[in-house]
C-alpha cells in the first residue's frame, strides 16, 4: 500500500526582504516542484510567506507571486512584530492546511538543499528535525565567539538548546499544536521546541552568505534575543544576585572585624580612597542585581497584560 504523501509547507518570516525575496522564491519554487514531482510530499504543498510589517514592497511582491502561482500563500501582519511572533503567525496559519511545516529565513543562508533528508526524517517517525550548522566558518570571529559564549551560557543556566540551530525546523502538525499551546509572550521558540518532548533528529549543512539584502539581526537585536532566551528559561541570574549578596555580606563582615581590631590595636589608618572605592563596587553590583531582577518583573509585566503576540492584517493563497 503506497504511503500517503504529506503536504507540506514553508514557512519564510519576511521583514523588508524585497531584494532577496524573489531569489529566494525561485530558489523555493524549484525544490517543492522537484520534491511533489519525485512524490516525497503533496501536490498541496505551499511556500507560505509572513510580511512581519515590512516597510518596502515585500508584501507586494507575495500578493503577486501568489497570484502568478497556487504554490504561494501569504500572511501579512498589521505591524513589526518580531522573529519569532511572525514565526509563530506563520505555523498558527499553517497547521490547519499542512501535515508538515519547514521554517528557514527569507535569506536562505540556511541550506534549502536538506528540506527533503527533513521529510525522510519525518517518514521515519520524528516530529521534529532539527537544521544544525556543521561549523561557523562563514561568521566573522565577532559573531562566531558571542554565539559560542552565547550557547555555553544556556546550557550552565539550564536551558536545553541545540547548539547552532536557529529556527531552520521541521515540525509535524501535533508539534505545532503543542507549541502554539505556549502563550507565552516573551518568546524562545528554539528553548521551547526542545522541552515538547516528541521524537527528534538532526540534519547537518554548511550556511552559506545571504543571497541579497542585509542582516535583520543587528548587534542590538541579537542582545535583545540571548536577554528573551535566558530569563525566559532560567531563574539561575536571580539567584546568582542572591549569592553576590551573601558573598558581599561576608566580606562587609570580614571588612568590620579587620576594621575593629586595627582600631582597637591603634593601627587605624584613615582614607577616603578605599571607602570610595567600596561605595562605587558595592553600588556597581546593586544596580546590576536591581537589574537583573527588573529583567524578570519587566517579563511578568508583559506576560500579564496577555496582549495578542500579533495582528493579522491580511491573508492570501490560503
Amino acid at each position: 500500500m503506497e504511503k500517503v504523501k504529506p503536504i507540506l509547507y514553508i514557512v519564510v518570516p519576511c521583514f523588508n526582504e524585497e531584494e532577496a525575496l524573489p531569489q529566494s522564491h525561485v530558489q523555493l519554487s524549484k525544490l517543492v516542484d522537484g520534491m511533489v514531482e519525485r512524490g516525497c510530499v503533496a501536490q498541496a504543498s505551499k511556500l507560505l510567506y509572513v510580511d512581519d510589517g515590512s516597510r518596502d514592497g515585500t508584501w507586494e511582491i507575495i500578493e503577486k507571486l501568489s497570484e502568478e502561482s497556487s504554490l504561494v500563500a501569504g500572511v501579512k501582519l498589521a505591524c513589526n512584530s518580531g522573529h519569532q511572533n511572525a514565526l509563530m503567525a506563520g505555523l498558527a496559519a499553517a497547521v490547519e492546511h499542512c501535515d508538515i511545516a519547514v521554517s528557514i529565513d527569507a535569506d536562505l543562508q540556511d541550506d534549502i538543499n536538506v528540506i527533503p533528508q527533513m521529510v525522510e526524517r519525518y517518514k521515519d517517525g520524528c516530529d521534529i528535525v532539527f537544521g544544525v550548522r556543521k561549523e561557523r566558518k562563514s561568521d566573522t570571529w565577532f559573531k562566531r565567539t558571542t554565539a559560542n559564549l552565547f550557547y555555553g551560557l544556556m546550557k550552565r543556566l539550564g536551558v536545553s538548546t541545540i547548539e547552532n540551530h536557529a529556527d531552520y525546523r521541521l515540525m509535524s502538525r501535533r508539534a505545532m499544536l503543542a507549541l502554539l499551546d505556549y502563550k507565552e509572550r516573551n518568546l524562545f521558540i528554539r528553548g521551547i521546541v526542545t522541552k515538547l518532548g516528541y521524537k527528534t533528529d538532526c540534519v547537518y549543512y554548511d550556511r552559506s552568505a545571504r543571497i541579497a539584502g542585509e542582516s535583520k539581526y543587528p548587534l542590538r537585536k541579537m542582545l535583545n534575543f540571548a536577554i528573551d532566551g535566558i530569563t525566559s528559561f532560567s531563574v539561575k541570574p536571580v539567584r546568582l544576585v542572591f549569592m553576590m549578596g551573601v558573598l558581599f555580606l561576608i566580606i562587609a563582615l570580614l571588612m568590620l572585624i579587620y576594621v575593629l581590631t586595627a582600631y582597637f590595636m591603634g593601627r587605624s589608618v584613615s582614607g577616603w580612597p578605599s571607602l570610595f572605592l567600596s561605595v562605587w563596587l558595592v553600588g556597581a553590583f546593586v544596580l546590576i542585581g536591581l537589574g537583573v531582577i527588573g529583567e524578570y518583573v519587566g517579563k511578568i509585566y508583559t506576560e500579564v497584560k496577555n496582549r495578542p503576540r500579533y495582528n493579522v492584517d491580511k491573508k492570501v493563497g490560503l
